[in-house]
């Protein structure tokens, strides 16, 4: 099992979970994701910066070439993904794999059809097209992964965890250059190492 603690509009998660589960398809596709929510707007006291997130969202289309982000749009990005994040609490009380999929259906709903998931009505509508049904325990659920989160050492979103190893963002490379701008790589040695230690 690996855990992701990690939040629905970081753009840096949504890639990384993407490429981590391509990969777990290609060679190990039994291997459930654990969604955690790492709740970033109680991490850093603030909702996420609209134009700060759309500057690394045009760095990573443009220098990974990976088809996500068609549909992302400034002007419907949320306050809040509180909502979202006990939706996949929710799902997770089912199974791992449904809470995978929630997870990725919400980031999907953000960044790939434009909506606002900090709205009730577009969380609703997800909730009720994944079958779950969100409870106040699922709120709390929220805020005790972030407990959880700060004592286990979570660095940010997404970090990962297997067993006794831990990895923030392992299938990506992040770097700032002289001039401030943001360098991104996919890192297969990292993902493989990280995968390696999963399966050790």
């Amino acid at each position: 099992m690996i855990e992701v603690f990690a939040d629905v509009w970081c753009p840096f998660a949504y890639v990384g979970l993407y490429l981590v589960r391509r990969r777990l398809d290609a060679g190990a596709p039994g291997l459930a994701l654990r969604s955690r929510a790492w709740p970033l707007e109680l991490v850093d006291g603030a909702p996420m910066d609209v134009a700060k997130t759309a500057r690394n969202i045009a760095d990573l289309r443009g220098q990974l070439g990976l088809d996500l982000f068609d549909g992302f749009n400034p002007d419907t990005f949320p306050s809040t993904t509180l909502p979202a994040l006990a939706v996949i609490a929710a799902a997770e009380r089912s199974d791992a794999a449904l809470g995978e999929r929630a997870a990725l259906r919400l980031r999907e709903t953000l960044f790939e059809d434009g909506a606002d998931i900090g709205r009730p009505d577009v969380v609703a509508a997800v909730a009720a097209e994944l079958g779950v049904t969100v409870t106040p325990a699922d709120d709390q659920a929220v805020l005790d992964d972030w407990v959880e989160g700060q004592a286990r050492g979570v660095k940010g979103s997404p970090h990962f965890f297997c067993g006794d190893t831990d990895v923030f963002c392992p299938s990506l490379s992040l770097n700032r250059a002289d001039d401030g701008q943001l360098r991104v790589e996919i890192d297969r040695s990292k993902l493989e190492a990280f995968l390696d230690a999963c399966s050790a």
